[in-house]
């Protein structure tokens, strides 16, 4: 990573400048989505480029002929946000080299949602990857196929009902877990892998910062709630990124060439066990997750936390292997 010195940030520097992700967009009230890409583009360093898969965030940025980017912003297909970047930051070097290019450095960013990350766009972000590209890959997961109705993605949780995975007496929602998407970027060998809540926004700031420091490819997990396809309170989508946090059914860290590093909010929960908080309170008032509340269901809510401690305790495990 490079050596730059550590970012220091304030509220006041944040409410202060100015939104690159403007308002005025189509998102849903309470887009948690909205809200985390709002923040990303916060702590943009200088001249950056965004390139975008079909999804959500794409649709209700971009309705032509309107768009809320103030930076230069491509919209790719759904699957080729990674592939796009590696033609944008190879064509920045070629640009740089024939002397065209006036800014010292232009920053890569490409975006991409659950679907566009987990499934339909994993080999080009796996390429990608493995060239060795320059780009910082934000995956924002709001844990289905929102876009196009619900359906499940591999990003989706066990037990979440979906269009495809409807809750009911034959199939009480998803049956498998999530795939562990950061575990699989770092499998990679990449010098920089991060996960990050809105909630906690001074560090979701920072390792943004840091992503775009790697002179490399960089991917940051970024929690974002959906109240349309979670069917919860718009008014409470930030208090869902602070539960999942808190449950460890998303804790936030860092992976820097290797080794891995529990972010503050995870890390005072490692210390104090007793602040972890039982899954159920995550799952309580979420429409997708209400089916698992009856008596019949109590053996997914049962394996739900099971599974959680586990990777919880396997997360802890990598901390302490690679300190």
């Amino acid at each position: 990573m490079a050596t730059t010195q550590e970012w220091k940030i304030t509220a006041k520097d944040i409410a202060e400048k100015p939104d690159i992700l403007m308002p005025g967009h189509r998102a849903c009230a309470g887009c948690g989505p909205a809200h985390a890409l709002r923040l990303v583009m916060k702590a943009i360093r200088g001249p950056t480029i965004v390139t975008e898969a079909t999804g959500c965030m794409e649709v209700v940025t971009s309705i032509y002929p309107y768009t809320s980017w103030a930076v230069p912003w491509l919209h790719t297909a759904f699957e080729t946000s990674a592939a796009n970047a590696s033609g944008i930051e190879a064509a920045l070097k070629v640009l740089k080299r024939k002397g065209k290019l006036k800014q010292e450095h232009v920053d890569v960013i490409a975006i991409a949602g659950d679907g566009g990350t987990f499934d339909i766009g994993f080999q080009a972000l796996s390429g990608a990857v493995e060239r060795g590209h320059d780009f910082l890959f934000v995956l924002y997961d709001n844990e289905a196929y929102m876009n196009t109705g619900i359906q499940r993605s591999g990003g989706t949780p066990m037990g979440a009902a979906t269009t495809t995975t409807p809750a009911g007496s034959v199939m009480p929602g998803k049956l498998q877990h999530k795939k562990p998407i950061a575990d699989i970027m770092v499998a990679h060998g990449m010098e920089y892998v991060a996960s990050a809540s809105p909630y906690y926004w001074k560090d979701l700031l920072q390792k943004v910062r840091r992503g775009l420091e790697v002179e490399g490819p960089a991917f940051l997990h970024l929690f974002a709630p959906c109240p349309r396809g979670w069917r919860t309170d718009p008014a409470k989508t930030i208090n869902y990124s602070k539960l999942a946090v808190e449950s460890c059914v998303f804790p936030v860290y860092e992976v820097v060439n290797g080794k891995y590093t529990l972010s503050t909010p995870s890390k005072l929960i490692a210390l104090a066990p007793q602040k972890k908080k039982p899954v159920a309170d995550y799952l309580k008032g979420q429409g997708r997750y209400r089916h698992l509340f009856a008596p019949q269901n109590k053996h997914m809510l049962d394996e739900i936390q099971r599974w959680t401690d586990e990777r919880w305790a396997k997360l802890q495990q990598k901390v302490e292997q690679t300190a």
